[in-house]
């Protein structure tokens, strides 16, 4: 099958959704197909790479992104979707580029959805007030369900929205992880200090506020700790003058570009901290658990779900009762546990589970 692969807010600093595009496409292409990746970009481009051909379309920068770009313009993308006549489409954003399904219905082409983030959890960060917020998240999702073939969804946690609709086109497949280059490697912090560990993008709906939150608690309970932020965005200049406000231990390490290097930070951490509200699956943690680091995540998140029993789950601002619960362990009993669960969530499984979806699509038939 050609595979044509669509999604915005995706730049070459970006995290997790970079790291499943190319290694869902880096699968598709193993296993004998044609993976054809479009996103925005700074200059149009048309190149092969590990996870087959990525094209590059001009597009303008978001606002107050932090540097994303979107594909606006319907009319250059819907000519080259027509160009490269996919088998398949797969598409990753279903705000912006919901239209892409009723421009595959039109020209005969199955297509699948894969939501990477939860309307509903989105909407209660902003002050719509929960009744409408509620409303208009139901609206949307079922012009989602109806556009296309197949929604999928990572998470259990990540479905309900979808399933409070009624939709019957829902599938769940959860993503995976490196388990190669993510493994567990030597403690990078010193004997006598507790080293946490944030990574993701400084934005508002990630909050990562919170992390900085946690280590102020835990050293006012006279814990020796220490804070390395991966990351950047928007956000990092405000955090960076909290912390030296209050004199937090922070290092600000900004976008870690090599998966090896942030292999051995996650990896030389006691505890790594997961604070988003809106995470319908968070790669970071997963990786952090592959290298044998417990993660504390916010339980407002789909994220117990994929932590399970090797980290704790915390509501609210402050996760420093989730850390204290998960130092209590022996090291090396919840660092086992941290691998052991990770091991449960491998990218070829992944990828088996999202080709799976694409053939049922084929075999249903194209839409009329």
């Amino acid at each position: 099958m050609r595979i044509v692969r669509l999604a915005n807010f995706v730049a070459p600093r970006s995290g997790g959704l970079r790291t499943s595009l190319g290694e869902l496409g880096a699968g598709y292409l193993a296993a004998g197909h044609e993976p054809v990746l479009i996103i925005p970009g700074r200059h149009d481009s048309d190149q092969q790479s590990a996870q087959g051909r990525v094209i590059t379309l001009r597009a303008p920068r978001v606002p107050f992104t932090g540097g994303y770009r979107m594909l606006w313009r319907r009319r250059p993308v819907a000519a080259l979707l027509s160009q490269l006549q996919p088998d398949s489409l797969e598409v990753s954003d279903r705000v912006t580029l919901r239209w892409t399904g009723r421009w595959a219905r039109t020209h005969g082409v199955p297509a699948v959805m894969v939501s990477h983030e939860s309307l509903v959890a989105l909407f209660r960060l902003v002050p719509l007030g929960r009744g409408l917020s509620r409303r208009v998240a139901d609206w949307l999702n079922r012009r989602t369900a109806r556009a296309y073939l197949r929604i999928i969804c990572t998470t259990s946690w990540a479905a309900v929205e979808f399933e409070r609709i009624g939709a019957r086109n829902l599938v769940r497949v959860p993503l995976g992880v490196d388990l190669t280059t993510f493994k567990a490697g030597p403690s990078g912090a010193a004997a006598d200090e507790v080293l946490l560990v944030h990574c993701g993008r400084l934005s508002a709906e990630k909050k990562p506020q919170r992390s900085l939150n946690t280590l102020a608690s835990l050293r006012a309970d006279g814990v020796p700790a220490r804070l390395v932020v991966a990351g950047d965005g928007p956000l990092r200049p405000r955090l960076e003058r909290r912390a030296a406000r209050d004199g937090l231990p922070v290092r600000f390490a900004g976008f870690l570009p090599g998966r090896a290097e942030l292999a051995t930070l996650l990896g030389g951490a006691d505890v790594a901290i997961a604070p988003g509200p809106a995470e319908t699956f968070g790669l970071a943690a997963l990786e952090a658990l592959a290298c044998g680091t417990p993660v504390v995540v916010s339980a407002e998140s789909a994220l117990p779900e994929v932590v399970g029993e090797a980290g704790a789950s915390v509501t609210g601002e402050d996760l420093a009762r989730g850390v204290h619960a998960v130092l209590a362990r022996p090291e090396t009993s919840r660092r086992a546990a941290a691998r052991a669960r990770a091991e449960h969530y491998g990218w070829p499984g992944a990828v088996e589970g999202f080709l799976a979806v694409h053939r049922a699509c084929s075999q249903q038939g194209r839409p009329a």
